[in-house]
This record gives structure tokens, C-alpha cells and sequence, in this order.
């Protein structure tokens, strides 16, 4: 696998931003080169999401790392950011020509619910990845009320879901001691 290109085909392909790529480099990455496996991929994103800076950047970092070492990282990197640059400064030359342009109006406008549907997409994948069933679905459901409908800090969102964890795992496991002490 050539991490240049095969970053360098997502960071070209991507319109949206960052979450846009997740399911472009899910396709490359899991399902055709399977350099990684969906779970890695989730830790992956996980991992990328919690570092600063740019999210595509750092995904292509952690995995270029991951699979090739600092040159993978370094290989991955330039993909991802060259053709984005490029397209920048190409829609900065023309923007002011073209911003009053219905038609480019138009087609900046039917790309927004795609870009919806490209971040979409990769959720329910995730939740399968993730195990995410019905008795667990109402974890993310109250992270996007807390963090979309009340404004709460996703940093507080994640600190109050492992306190919640460490507490709900040690009392699972005093119960599992108790049981097998009165067996």
C-alpha cells in the first residue's frame, strides 16, 4: 500500500472537511487495502479525534505511524494536505470572480446534504464497530443532547462518561466478587 497515494486520493476526494474523509479512508484503509481492521480503525479515530490539531492531518499521522513508521507518517501527511492546498488556493484565485455565479451558488448548495450524508455514513458503521447496541445507544444519544442541544463542553461530556465507566465497571465487578464469595 502506498500511503502517499492512497491519502492523496482521500485528501482530493473529500469535500466537507476532515469527518467528511472517515468514510473515504474507512473504504482504502478496512475494506479494499485492509491495513487495518475496523476495530483499529475505531481506535484509530478515536485517537485522532482526541489530539490537537487538524482531524485528518492526525488520522493520517496515527495510521501512516501505525503501518510504516515516521516515514508512513510523514508519506501520509503530504498526501493528505497537498490537493487541498492546491484546490485552496485554486478556489481563492477564482472565488471573487465566481462568487456571484448562480450556478456556482447552486452547486455549492446541492454539495451540503452530500457532505451530511458523508459524515452520516461512517456513524452507524462506527456504532456497528463499536458494538454500539440497544442497551448502549443511549450513551452517544445524550452526548449529542449535552453537547448540540445544551451547549455542554464535549470535554465534560467525555471526563463525565469515564467517571460513569470506572464507577459502572467497579461496582460490576464487587457484585461478580460477591456472587462468587457466597457460591
Amino acid at each position: 500500500m502506498n500511503l502517499f497515494l492512497t491519502f492523496a486520493k482521500i485528501g482530493t476526494f473529500t469535500i466537507g472537511g476532515g469527518y467528511a474523509m472517515i468514510p473515504l479512508m474507512e473504504e482504502e484503509l478496512v475494506r479494499k487495502s485492509r491495513s487495518l481492521t475496523a476495530e483499529e480503525f475505531l481506535d484509530v479515530l478515536a485517537l485522532s479525534q482526541a489530539m490537537p490539531g487538524v482531524f485528518a492531518v492526525n488520522m493520517a499521522a496515527v495510521v501512516g505511524n501505525r503501518l510504516k513508521g515516521l516515514k508512513g507518517s510523514v508519506s501520509a501527511i503530504c498526501g493528505t494536505v497537498l490537493a487541498p492546498i492546491a484546490i485552496i488556493l485554486l478556489v481563492a484565485i477564482l472565488y471573487r470572480r465566481l462568487s456571484d455565479n448562480p450556478h456556482v451558488e447552486h452547486a455549492f448548495m446541492a454539495v451540503r446534504p452530500v457532505v451530511v450524508a458523508l459524515i452520516a455514513a461512517p456513524v452507524v458503521r462506527l456504532a456497528k464497530s463499536a458494538k454500539i447496541g440497544w442497551s448502549t445507544c443511549w450513551i452517544p444519544v445524550a452526548a449529542v443532547v449535552l453537547i448540540a442541544l445544551l451547549g455542554v463542553s464535549p470535554v465534560w461530556v467525555i471526563v463525565g462518561v469515564m467517571a460513569l465507566a470506572v464507577v459502572y465497571f467497579l461496582g460490576r465487578k464487587k457484585t461478580n466478587i460477591n456472587q462468587q464469595i457466597h457460591k
